[in-house]
């Protein structure tokens, strides 16, 4: 097994969130292409119709005489927006799932990507709620957003145009009304994006503490502590959704607003038009026009507008979809992707050349033995831990080589050590092919099989994720399951939740286990170091690292 350190380049000067924006657009991008051609012939087949039910109403109040034409031109109009309509929203929806998978994608590869310790410190509440939420909020920005932002530029320089033909003072009057929702959209927008932002970071928090009362439950459980903390979560709920209705009513207002101006807009070219025709007022490109052409104006109106209702009604999804970039930072920090650089040549031997790990700083090169007892000793913050996480390659050196004594499945024993819920048998012989008198044997070496806080033998009940056990019968059942399993293990402080008689069962086992393979072990234990065949001991603690 070798391992090699790469260097990752990041971006210098990019704003938070900018990578997640950046991918979603690329994933999105020839989509929209498509989207956007579907919509601009949606816009003129509308343009169209407009022109065709103009040129049959007129004449039909007028004279009474049906234009054959002008209304199956209508129809075909009405038929075909109403099936690219239709086409639009299918092929936007799909855009959507299709940039919402490449962000998780992403995410999952980042997160595969990162260091142990990265990867715990995130707030776990927080990471998963967002990877639920945060893409399709990227993506309905990137790809929703985008093309009602797109087709508002588009939409309304052509029903102005289509209007100015029939009378540029229409088409002028229609351009006046714009700066107006323009510059409301500039006030209401800060006011979303603000919101947004909050209602993120507020779901993050909720979710985080969420997780974490689900974690410490035994906790609140044995403290009579179960209805304070659910008053807590339902109060912290009932602000969140506050906050939510608050987001909301600030877009309905955006939308309201919208709709007052294009609403008195459209009622003064009516009463402008009126007065035209009934000769009450002789207002200059609203006197003496045809009736078709009046109605033409009238139908030009609402189109002209439409493009504004529909970025106003996405507008909320602006400032959630950057609130959710700005969320997802931690997924796409790196997202520059891998650049090598120079790296050590592998040893010849097993063992490690070079190394210098995270928070911990270089280790001294040694080597490592076919099998045999290996134990790391030193002082917190010495980095034992860390160096145990880099040879089971779960955390990658900030430089160096690794190489172990063979290839293959490896077992990692530690307090986190994931347990499968059934019985006891199936916790230990989890991962493997072990007969059930190997199962037997294995629990009974670790003192499982009659430990009298834990009536039942193998055939005990073991919750799901292990909830009814303790940190020290969590280890004990993994160093049962490595007694099972070929291939090198790696135990971090095996013995620290153990009292004296599981302690020396644990190191008895393992001693054993090493007997045909690699064992190593990160502790502080005393006895167990003086069982190993070879202890390689780190530096001393130094103030600024942290704890391995």
């Amino acid at each position: 097994m070798i391992l090699r350190r790469t260097t990752r380049a990041r971006p210098h000067g990019a704003l938070p969130g900018a990578a997640a924006l950046g991918l979603a657009r690329r994933s999105a991008r020839t989509g929209l292409r498509r989207i956007h051609a579907l919509q601009a012939l949606r816009c003129v087949l509308a343009l169209t119709g407009a022109v065709a039910l103009a040129r049959l109403a007129g004449p039909l109040v007028e004279t009474g005489r049906l234009d054959g034409a002008a209304l199956g031109l209508a129809a075909s109009c009405i038929l075909a927006g109403a099936g690219l309509g239709a086409a639009i929203e299918a092929l936007s929806a799909d855009l959507e799932a299709e940039v919402g998978a490449a962000l998780i994608d992403a995410a999952e590869a980042r997160l595969v990507a990162m260091p142990a310790r990265a990867v715990a410190e995130l707030p776990r509440g927080a990471a998963i709620s967002g990877l639920q939420r945060h893409p399709g909020a990227i993506a309905r920005l990137v790809v929703g957003h985008a093309a009602a932002r797109r087709m508002m530029a588009l939409g309304p320089m052509l029903a102005a145009g289509a209007a100015a033909v029939v009378s540029w003072q229409a088409a002028l009057a229609l351009l006046l009304a714009t700066p107006a929702m323009i510059v409301f959209f500039a006030l209401v927008g800060g006011m979303i994006r603000d919101r947004a932002a909050a209602q993120e970071a507020a779901l993050g928090r909720l979710a985080t503490q969420f997780a974490d009362r689900l974690r410490t439950l035994p906790t609140i459980l044995a403290a009579h502590g179960l209805d304070r903390e659910a008053a807590k979560l339902d109060r912290r709920l009932k602000a969140y959704a506050d906050g939510t209705m608050n987001v909301l009513a600030v877009a309905f207002l955006n939308a309201g607003v919208l709709d007052f101006f294009s609403a008195l807009a459209i009622a003064i070219l009516a009463v402008f038009l009126g007065l035209g025709h009934l000769g009450l007022a002789e207002v200059p490109g609203f006197a003496h026009l045809a009736l078709w052409q009046s109605l033409l104006i009238l139908l030009l109106a609402p189109e002209y507008f439409a493009p504004f209702r529909r970025y106003a009604e996405l507008y909320h999804a602006k400032a959630e979809g950057e609130a959710a970039a700005t969320a997802l930072t931690w997924a796409f920090t790196d997202a520059a992707g891998p650049k090598a650089v120079g790296t050590r040549p592998l040893p010849e031997m097993p063992g490690a050349r070079g190394l210098v790990l995270p928070h911990a700083g270089p280790v001294a090169d040694f080597d490592l033995p076919e099998t045999g007892l290996v134990a790391f000793t030193g002082p917190s913050g010495a980095g034992k831990s860390t160096l145990l996480r880099v040879l089971a390659g779960v955390e990658a050196p900030l430089a160096g080589a690794v190489r172990l004594p063979a290839a293959g499945p490896s077992t990692w024993v530690a307090l986190d050590t994931p347990v499968p819920g059934g019985s006891l048998s199936r916790a230990i012989a989890d991962g493997t092919v072990a007969t059930p008198e190997a199962v037997t044997v294995a629990a009974g070496l670790l003192g499982l099989a009659d430990d009298p806080h834990w009536p039942g033998g193998v055939e005990a009940t073991v919750r799901a994720g292990g909830e009814n056990l303790s940190g020290g019968q969590r280890v004990r059942i993994a160093v049962a399951r490595l007694l099972l399993r070929p291939g090198t293990a790696f135990c971090d402080e095996p013995t620290a939740k153990l009292d004296a008689v599981n302690a020396a069962r644990v190191r008895q086992a393992l001693r054993l286990a090493a007997r045909t393979r690699l064992v190593i072990v990160a502790t502080h234990d005393p006895a167990l170091a003086a069982l190993a065949d070879r202890c390689i001991a780190l530096g001393a603690s130094i103030p600024e690292r942290q704890a391995a």
